[in-house]
C-alpha cells in the first residue's frame, strides 16, 4: 500500500512539474498605430502599413499566458491596453487637411492565437549545455477589443454623439496575425519580440467611416458637442464647411486596422 502512495505520488508531482514546463507568463510593453480614415500621408488611404503616419505612434502594455500544446506549436491569450491616434492637421492631403478631424482611443484588445514554430535552435552557442534557445514563429488566431474614441483636444467621448447619425458598438472583434520570436534564457527566462497585426470589422475606431448626415441634423443646445465636431472645417475656414448632407466624411469600403509592435519578458 505504501508503494502504491509512493508512486501515484511520483506521478503527481511528474505531472505538475511537466504542466510548469508547457507554461510561460509575461508582461509586455510596446507602441501602437493603426491604419484608418483620420490622418494619414499625401494620397487617399492606402492598406496596410503605407499610410500610417509614425509621428502617431503610440503606447501599449499588457500581459499574457503561453501554454505549449506540441513541439512545433504554442496557444497564447493575451490582454493589451493600448492607444491609438490619428489628426488631419499631420496629412499631407488637401482634403483630409480641410477637414480638420482628430482623435485618440485608448482600447483593450484580447487575443486567442495559435503560434506555429518555423525556425528553432535549442542550443544557442553550440554549448551542448542547451540552457540558451532560439525560436521564431507564425500566429494567427480571434480577438475582440473595447473601443472609446474622444477628441485629441478636449477629450470629448465621439460615440455617443453619432457625429454620422449613427450608432456603433464599443465592441468589436478582430483578426490578430503576426510574426515573433523569442530568446530563452537559463531554461528559465524568455525575452522576446512580436509584430502584431489586427484587421477588425468596424470603421469606427476613428468615429469617421462615410457621409456627412448636416449640421440641420444636430442639437442646437449650447452644452451639446455634436453640432461642432461632426464637421470641424469650419474651424480652418468658417466660409466654406464642408459638411453638407451626403458628402464625404471617410470611406466606408474599408475597415479600421491597427499595428503593435511588442516587446516581451517571460
Amino acid at each position: 500500500m505504501k508503494n502504491i502512495f509512493i508512486l501515484i505520488l511520483a506521478l503527481c508531482l511528474s505531472s505538475v512539474s511537466k504542466a510548469q514546463w508547457l507554461w510561460d507568463y509575461g508582461v509586455t510593453v510596446g507602441v501602437s498605430n493603426y491604419l484608418g480614415d483620420i490622418g494619414g500621408k499625401e494620397k487617399t488611404r492606402r492598406d496596410f502599413v503605407a499610410d500610417m503616419k509614425m509621428a502617431k505612434t503610440r503606447w501599449n502594455v499588457g500581459g499574457f499566458a503561453r501554454y505549449k500544446v506540441h513541439q512545433k506549436v504554442s496557444v497564447k491569450l493575451a490582454l493589451d491596453y493600448l492607444r491609438i491616434e490619428g489628426d488631419d492637421k499631420l496629412s499631407s492631403n488637401p482634403a483630409r487637411n480641410a477637414r480638420n478631424l482628430n482623435f485618440r482611443n485608448d482600447m483593450f484588445d484580447l487575443g486567442l492565437t495559435g503560434q506555429v514554430f518555423f525556425y528553432e535552435d535549442n542550443d544557442l552557442g553550440n554549448t551542448y549545455r542547451y540552457k540558451n534557445g532560439f525560436r521564431a514563429y507564425f500566429f494567427g488566431g480571434v480577438g475582440g477589443f473595447y473601443s472609446n474614441p474622444k477628441t485629441l483636444d478636449g477629450g470629448v467621448k465621439l460615440r455617443p454623439l453619432q457625429t454620422e447619425g449613427k450608432a456603433y458598438s464599443p465592441v468589436g472583434f478582430c483578426i490578430p496575425a503576426g510574426i515573433g520570436f523569442y530568446f530563452t534564457i537559463h531554461k528559465k527566462h524568455r525575452i522576446g519580440y512580436e509584430l502584431n497585426y489586427r484587421t477588425t470589422f468596424t470603421d469606427y475606431l476613428d468615429d469617421v467611416s462615410s457621409t456627412y448626415v448636416g449640421i440641420d441634423k444636430f442639437s442646437l443646445k449650447p452644452k451639446d458637442p455634436s453640432r461642432a465636431l461632426q464637421d470641424r472645417s469650419v474651424e480652418l475656414n468658417p466660409n466654406n464647411a464642408l459638411g453638407r448632407t451626403g458628402k464625404q466624411r471617410g470611406n466606408s469600403a474599408t475597415r479600421d486596422q491597427y499595428l503593435m509592435c511588442l516587446f516581451s519578458v517571460s
